[in-house]
């Protein structure tokens, strides 16, 4: 692998915090200790200071500490997990926004709305000062405006949950909170040249699926706001070129002999991640050789690039973790994301002037939608699907076979239909309904992520926020009586399980288990978290979408 893909070497600080997190694994064991927590630490002290006192900690053979000593080295030399985030009070948050949810007459449904409407409140926060003056001392990044965190062990803003936050804060009337996360993204791109995966140094060798200027679009819409529009746009036109450098875009020659320009995830990084250093070398310590090594870590990145970590989507032998294979995947959302960033910079370019810039961003988006359906549509599944490269083929293009599509059902199969020129197109729309109801993927309690159960959290029987808006929305915008009809379907199932899961538990949560009314979900490398931003922004945007009708039934 080409060594200028990867970022610069690791931050000093993010190394020794992964020396730390190793220590604590050792020493309080694996089911003791979330490996993020240890990144996420910051110092009291300088770091050669630190380093010196770690350094010093009597040790037994196999790298432990007395827990007693570990204990006692966090508490002197290290400020909490999320002690740098301070909790801020949105100026633009009241208890009932006026006009909010005139579609919701059930009193319990309106009760619980108002509920997860003042959630926004307790995952609001800001930098601490000591981020700005002091920040060698911090993995935390100084962002310089308010935002929202998803929940739980995730402290820090991420990108593309921030869609669906964003989305719920516009029901909420929360204008400027949802221009402020908009902000701080557009910072990240001005200071990285791309938007990170989240607010944090260990993730700079990674983005997040690009939804920016979505957000941008959903906010400019609901508040005409120009100069935002304008300020914006040279950043797009920044993070389209990220992702459309060479690591992240493919050619492939169709059957007719055409060639098409397609993209990938591949993140910046072939080492251990470091908010999950412990685990990623576990999984590697099977593999023999440092470049295989390497590689797995490459690909571990870029599945975590993909937002969709972990699924068996990703891998090559669907039993066999250390078979994940992204890099060698040109995924059907990801390129439905950047579709709508094309659509969305033509239309920026067009509202601010620059004529040409939307021209040519027009013509891309045609020439994108050319290629998804060249070389994803599968007419027999009536549905997209993700194409397998050959990893042995070094030509310039690969020439398109029809073998190498996905053919397992994975929901990312229907995301397209959330873009313009799919949910318009009414010859195709009937079909994808079709295929969608016949998928296996619709259950109890709402869209299954995949069809496979292997223990990962991207995959049967879990079922996410934004799965379930991309495809509900795709129907809705497609005008189809029969689309309408399924995705308001959809939504009820998936309003009631987080209704229900909310009584029972006092919690919005990530994911939820399509196959139980008011389960949350499970499985992956990691306890399941509670909250959670992108579950009440969907949960909202359905409610105003869809309202709640007062003899509708809100139980399982």
């Amino acid at each position: 692998m080409d060594s200028d893909h990867l970022s610069k070497p690791s931050d000093p600080l993010v190394s020794f915090l992964e020396r730390v997190q190793e220590a604590a694994f050792n020493t309080l064991g694996a089911n003791n200790c979330d490996p993020k927590t240890y990144v996420d630490l910051s110092l009291k002290f300088d770091l050669p200071a630190t380093e010196e006192a770690f350094d010093k900690l009597p040790r037994s053979a196999n790298g432990s500490v007395l827990v007693a000593d570990f204990n006692c080295f966090i508490e002197r030399y290290f400020d909490g997990a999320g002690d740098d985030l301070v909790f801020f009070e949105p100026e633009d948050y009241v208890p009932e926004p006026e006009g909010f949810l005139p579609k919701v007459e059930n009193p319990k449904v309106r009760e619980w709305a108002l509920k997860v409407h003042s959630l926004w409140k307790s995952l609001s926060g800001k930098v601490s000062s000591g981020v700005k003056t002091q920040p060698q001392l911090h993995t935390f990044l100084p962002l310089p405006c308010s935002f929202i965190i998803p929940g739980s062990r995730f402290r820090e803003v991420y990108y593309w949950d921030s869609y669906w936050v964003i989305r719920g804060l516009l029901v909420s009337k929360m204008y400027k909170t949802a221009t402020a996360i908009v902000t701080n993204l557009i910072y990240l791109i001005e200071e990285y040249g791309f938007v990170l995966n989240g607010a944090r140094a260990y993730y700079t060798n990674r983005s997040q699926p690009p939804l920016l200027s979505a957000m941008i679009y959903e906010v400019y819409n609901s508040t005409g706001d120009l100069e935002l529009v304008k300020r914006a746009l040279p950043a797009l036109l920044k993070e389209y070129e990220f992702w459309n450098s060479d690591i992240h875009r493919v050619t492939i020659q169709d059957a007719q002999g055409y060639t098409h320009s397609l993209n990938r995830y591949y993140a910046m990084w072939n080492k251990p991640r470091p908010e999950a250093s412990v685990k990623d070398k576990a999984f590697a310590s099977k593999l023999l050789s440092v470049s295989e090594k390497q590689q797995f870590y490459l690909e571990l990145s870029s599945v975590a690039e993909s937002g969709w970590d972990f699924s068996t989507r990703w891998m090559r032998d669907p039993s066999d973790f250390t078979t994940m294979a992204t890099t060698s995947i040109i995924p059907v959302d990801l390129n439905a994301f950047i579709l709508g960033m094309e659509l969305n910079i033509a239309f920026f370019a067009k509202v601010t002037g620059d004529s040409s810039t939307a021209e040519r961003f027009l013509e891309a988006s045609k020439a994108r939608k050319k290629a998804m359906n060249s070389v994803f549509w599968n007419d027999d599944n009536k549905q997209w699907l993700d194409y397998w490269l050959c990893i042995d083929k070094s030509e310039e293009a690969q020439v398109w076979e029809a073998e190498q599509q996905n053919r397992s059902m994975f929901a990312s199969n229907f995301v397209p239909l959330w873009m313009d020129p799919f949910h318009s197109d009414a010859s195709i729309v009937g079909r994808i309904v079709e295929s969608l109801k016949t998928s296996g993927l619709l259950r109890d309690a709402g869209i299954a992520t995949s069809l496979i159960n292997s223990g990962q959290q991207w995959d049967f029987p879990n079922g996410w926020a934004p799965i379930q808006h991309m495809i509900v929305e795709g129907l809705l915008k497609s005008g189809l009586k029969e689309a309408r009809s399924l995705a308001e379907d959809i939504a009820v199932r998936w309003i009631k399980t987080n209704y229900i899961s909310y009584q029972k538990t006092g919690f919005m949560h990530e994911k939820f288990d399509v196959e139980h009314c008011g389960e949350f979900g499970g499985g992956g490398l990691y306890l399941p978290q509670t909250g959670f931003g992108w579950s009440n922004g969907v949960v909202l945007a359905f409610l105003e979408e869809f309202g709640w009708p007062k003899d509708r039934n809100i139980d399982c």
